[in-house]
């Protein structure tokens, strides 16, 4: 760095000896002040340059030429202030001319007062400029490099700018308090959720005037200022977050989130969670009831059930079951038979005592009850006498009554079991006894019971082996045409045949065969090996083969007939389907479509066990069928007036509609001849012939006379 300054004039000759000492000082002196001078400009945090009147530069430090990247050997005291400008040009530094830098420059240099402006160089810095002139002409510039402190200034605004838009666009309420407990922000949303202004909520209110002010308008309806200031305190002391719910007088509920800041002070979040409580109460309330009936299933019976044996009073469990409910969905479909159960829901909550008692639904058409603090097997039995009487009665719906009952098993706690899962098994075995004694009766479990349900369950596990190991066999029993005493067909049935059983009737395992799913793959095997026996008969003959609605609703029984027919090459108008009235009662799209598709086939549809059923007349009037085949409970009767009149009417009516009439369970003579003489089509049973095995059968006799012969 260079410093000019004046050079010291020459001495008087005639005053050397007595003032010589005194230039010297003041030379001294003056390098002394120039070196600290120097000393001091030199070491200043910002650039400076000084220029005179002529715009020579006077002095520059070393951060002048560092900021400008100035080379010192040319930037030097006396160079021109221009000069310095077109240098800077010349080595890139400068992102103008120096003609339009001058030009910027000069009209600050030449103001008689202090100027201040900014300098953007080529790669990008940004210099802060102050001019400052000098009384004897000139000025003095400080330079500082302002970059870094724009960059965060600017990082700083966008911080500010994404904090104002994050706020503005939070899906929550929010506020934030200093550390004395003043209100220092608040966003859009927050008066969006409490319903009120800025005027109502202003910046600098305190914690406490916050929460009287919304007490004050009446947005909480109830709420302890004291004790929640002191709580919020505590936690935001202890650094930890508080959350509560607030219910606001309109309904709604909003969570508040409390977050003590770093530098003291907190932020609350305020969120409506109104749905969201809403569907989690409701999420609560499914996981433990019954979504038809609302009342409580499995799981929720079973913690009351824990509960009320850890208070070890006396108790009754109850296992029940509706008698026909299955007809009921059967004959009116699915939406009248969820009607039904939430009837019976409703009606054994009213059976029930008090809230100890427990009513719960595990499934389908079964219930469970608890009954506490019991005084022995006589509470439970007139507990149970009233739920049979009360489910016995009709249960009427859209202009028609619906019959059911219920059946109940009982166990007894401490007796019958001292856990739950003993106690629960004990009362369905006692159920399984109520329903094989004539069901809508109630039995109390006895230690006896459980050979009961295991003889059920090893009835399955053979049924279910039979067919795997081809137990099952088809007799075949003739029909007979009454006028010309022709057999026209033959109907099969099926046999099972348990090494370890013996000859099982079909009343013992077709229902079972229903209930474990069993009946779809017995059925098919059964139709598609009485189509192949009959493709060995004289043309003409029919073959009837019973069809269960299990299998018609499986949605593959039109597939498995046409394939039996296929399979077998029997013509589609020699087979005849037995449906009983439970199928037409079932009057969904797939049993009708299902029927309909066979039907137009050609092959038949015949009405199995008509007579014992309900309103078979509008069954018929629905859907027309090929034949009816009347109940052998109304031909043993026939000699009895009434039945007579019954089966009369019956024939009278196929011969009406076109529809053939069979009349099944033949036995006398004096049977056949009634049938006859009233018109009866075809009559089946032991005096036409008894069931018999392919073998016996085949070729089938051509007439009555011809079995008489064979016999």
């Amino acid at each position: 760095m260079s410093v000019t300054h004046a050079k010291a004039g020459s001495p008087v000759r005639g005053r050397r000896a007595e003032g010589i000492g005194l230039p010297r000082r003041i030379e001294n002196e003056l390098r002394k002040q120039n070196d600290r001078f120097s000393a001091a400009v030199e070491n200043m945090s910002h650039g400076l340059a000084m220029f005179d009147a002529d715009e020579h530069m006077i002095i520059c430090n070393g951060n002048y030429i560092s900021i400008f990247c100035l080379d010192a050997e040319i930037v030097r005291p006396g160079i021109r202030f221009f000069d310095i400008l077109q240098h800077s040009v010349d080595i890139g530094v400068a992102s103008h001319s120096a003609e339009e830098l001058y030009a910027i420059r000069k009209p600050y240099i030449d103001q008689a007062k202090p100027s201040t402006y900014e300098e953007t160089l080529s790669d990008g810095r940004i210099v802060n400029i102050s001019h400052r002139p000098l009384a004897s002409g000139g000025w003095v510039s400080i330079y500082e490099d302002i970059t870094e402190q724009r960059r965060a200034e600017q990082e700083l605004k966008e911080q500010h700018r994404r904090f104002d838009a994050a706020l503005a666009n939070m899906s929550q309420g929010l506020l934030m308090y200093d550390s004395d407990g003043r209100l220092i922000v608040r966003n859009e949303r927050f008066l969006e959720l409490y319903h009120v202004t800025p005027a109502d909520i202003p910046l600098g209110m305190g914690h406490r005037d916050a929460l009287e002010q919304l007490v004050r308008l009446g947005l909480y309806a109830e709420i302890d200022i004291d004790s929640e200031i002191s709580k919020t305190a505590a936690c935001l002391q202890a650094g930890e977050i508080r959350s509560t719910y607030r219910h606001l007088a309109d309904g709604r509920t909003l969570l508040v989130v409390r977050r003590p800041m770093s530098g003291g002070g907190w932020v609350a979040t305020f969120d409506d969670v109104t749905e969201r409580r809403r569907v989690e109460e409701r999420m609560t309330h499914l996981a433990h009831h019954d979504t038809l009936t609302n009342l409580p299933n499995r799981s929720m019976f079973r913690e009351r059930l824990d509960q009320a044996l850890d208070e070890a009073t006396d108790l009754a469990i109850f296992s029940l079951d509706l008698d026909r409910f299955k007809a009921v969905n059967d004959t009116w479909g699915h939406p009248a038979g969820d009607w039904l159960l939430k009837c019976v829901a409703e009606r054994l909550q009213r059976c029930l005592r008090n809230e100890t008692d427990v009513v719960a639904r595990f499934g389908g058409d079964e219930f469970v009850i608890i009954q506490s603090n019991t005084k022995g097997a006589g509470d439970a039995e007139k507990l149970a006498r009233r739920i049979v009487d009360i489910i016995g009665r009709p249960f009427r719906d859209k202009s028609r009554d619906m019959h059911i009952g219920i059946s109940l098993g009982i166990a007894l706690f401490p007796n019958d079991g001292r856990d739950a899962d003993t106690l629960l098994k004990n009362a369905d075995m006692a159920l399984y006894r109520a329903k094989s004694e004539g069901r809508n009766v109630y039995r109390f479990f006895e230690p006896g019971m459980d050979a009961m349900v295991r003889a059920r369950r090893a009835l399955e596990t053979d049924l279910e082996a039979a067919l795997r190991r081809q137990e099952f066999e088809l007799d075949f029993q003739p029909i007979m045409n009454i006028a010309s005493s022709e057999i026209v067909g033959a109907e099969a049935l099926m046999r099972w045949h348990s090494p370890a059983r013996g000859l099982v009737p079909p009343d013992d395992f077709i229902p079972v065969a229903e209930e474990i799913g069993l009946i779809v793959p017995l059925g098919e095997w059964a139709l598609r090996n009485a189509c192949t026996v009959a493709a060995g008969w004289p043309d003409g003959l029919r073959i009837a083969v019973n069809v269960s609605a299990v299998q018609i609703k499986s949605g593959t029984f039109a597939r498995s007939v046409i394939s039996a027919l296929a399979f077998s090459g029997v013509p589609a108008d020699r087979l005849e389907l037995e449906i009983t009235e439970t199928v037409l009662m079932d009057e969904s799209d797939t049993v009708l479509k299902t029927l309909s598709q066979l039907r137009d086939l050609g092959i038949r549809i015949a009405l199995d066990d008509f007579g014992i059923g309900y309103s078979s007349l509008s069954y018929l009037r629905r859907f027309p069928v090929d034949k009816i085949k009347i109940d052998r409970s109304f031909i043993r009767d026939i000699d009895k007036r009434d039945t007579a009149a019954i089966v009369r009417t019956v024939i009278g009516l196929g011969a009406q509609l076109g529809i053939t009439v069979t009349a099944e369970g033949v036995e006398t003579e004096a049977q056949l001849e009634f049938l006859s003489r009233e018109g009866c089509v075809e009559a089946q049973g032991y005096l036409i012939g008894a069931p018999s095995k392919a073998a016996d059968i085949n070729p089938l006799p051509k007439s009555r006379a011809a079995i008489r012969q064979s016999g």
